[in-house]
């Protein structure tokens, strides 16, 4: 059955809406951490609680590739990278090149030297959020085995690559051998960048929760009619997973010292309480969305949300910037309130100008094709 034949799966859109929300937050805590004092909860909102952000993109995007497929069936990967590259790749080009030319003017760094753009492409370094679209370039280049191993899925398979996942995350984040030899190798050498970067590019960090989205989209009816019988469960299992790791962050702070900078570092997305969390959301949002529907004014304004959260996604930080402008050129420091308040504005501000260019697509239609990889309607 082909994916244009099957209904629309709104909560999947509301999803990638509070996602986008989440991404924001990131950022926001991120210069709001800059304060000396920091209030701890706040940091917990915007840190914490949004973790289940950039891995939850992943399970959408698995979930679209795969909803209404089989990955038997005849498959022409380079037709799929010719379709991904639009989407995907041209924006993640002009993108890049946009922040490289913007932040080259706004701080006054000057654009990077020539022979340095490969390296910069490479990782997804000319912005911080870029890193994603790197990623999710190797998830599409990897599609044959994607395929094959969702052919072959069962639930038992899933919970061993979940157990993988765990164990190879915990790895690459908290063994201390690796880490220090990592930064033990020379500057400047390639070996040190490609492990260095590595959260930027090395797909296997997500790989479970790829396949999950994947699996899920596989067996819709069936998943469906698990979400109607525990939807209680699902949101138990969320807010659980969510108080598990808000548990943690909070022991480091208040009972082992850790600076909230130290905390978020660790009570991370790939952390095992950090995959937990990621996964409880994941079916949690999935229920409350699907129950949530459109027909209401919360289920539409996500549905609004998620259907511009890509230019959000690319242009949020040229928003950040000029707002952390206003903010230090008035000589505040920002508390609480303003980070709230820049919260809010960023996404707004976003929102509008995602408006804005999809109109401006409808009349010059490349516009659209070249900023969110939205392909020119016939």
């Amino acid at each position: 059955m082909s994916s244009s034949k099957r209904a629309r799966v709104s909560a999947v859109e509301a999803i990638r809406g509070i996602s986008m929300m989440g991404v924001i937050g990131i950022h926001i805590g991120a210069e709001y951490l800059a304060n000396p004092s920091p209030n701890i909860h706040l940091v917990a909102l915007f840190d914490i609680g949004t973790r289940f952000s950039v891995p939850i993109f992943f399970f959408i995007s698995a979930f679209g590739l795969f909803y209404g497929q089989s990955p038997s069936a005849p498959f022409s990967y380079r037709d799929f990278l010719v379709r991904r590259g639009r989407a995907v790749v041209i924006p993640y080009l002009v993108w890049s090149l946009f922040y490289l030319i913007h932040d080259a003017y706004a701080y006054g760094v000057g654009f990077p030297p020539l022979l340095s753009l490969p390296g910069i492409l490479f990782f997804g370094n000319a912005k911080y959020q870029l890193y994603f679209m790197v990623i999710l370039i190797w998830f599409y280049l990897l599609m044959p085995l994607w395929r094959m191993l969702l052919a072959r899925m069962t639930l038992p398979l899933l919970a061993v690559i979940l157990l993988v996942q765990i164990g190879f995350d915990y790895w690459s984040s908290f063994d201390t051998a690796f880490n220090l030899y990592v930064y033990g190798l020379p500057e400047g050498t390639l070996l040190r960048a490609l492990l260095f970067y590595r959260l930027n590019y090395w797909v296997m960090h997500y790989v479970f929760i790829f396949l999950l989205g994947g699996y899920i989209a596989l067996h819709f009816d069936a998943f469906r009619v698990l979400m109607a019988r525990h939807t209680t469960r699902l949101y138990a299992l969320g807010i659980v997973s969510l108080a598990a790791l808000l548990a943690w962050y909070y022991k480091l702070i208040l009972v082992d010292g850790y600076t909230p900078l130290e905390g978020i570092y660790t009570a991370h997305q790939l952390s095992p309480l950090g995959i937990f969390y990621t996964i409880g959301a994941t079916l949690a949002l999935f229920a409350f969305f699907t129950r949530l529907g459109t027909e209401n004014a919360l289920g539409r304004a996500f549905q609004v949300l998620g259907k511009h959260s890509y230019f959000i996604y690319l242009a949020h930080p040229v928003a950040i910037t000029y707002l952390l402008m206003v903010i230090h050129g008035h000589g505040y420091v920002l508390t609480a309130p303003l980070a709230l308040s820049m919260y809010a504005a960023t996404l707004l501000l976003t929102l509008l100008g995602a408006v804005v260019v999809r109109k401006i697509g409808e009349r010059a239609p490349m516009v659209n094709e070249l900023t969110i990889g939205l392909k020119p309607k016939k």
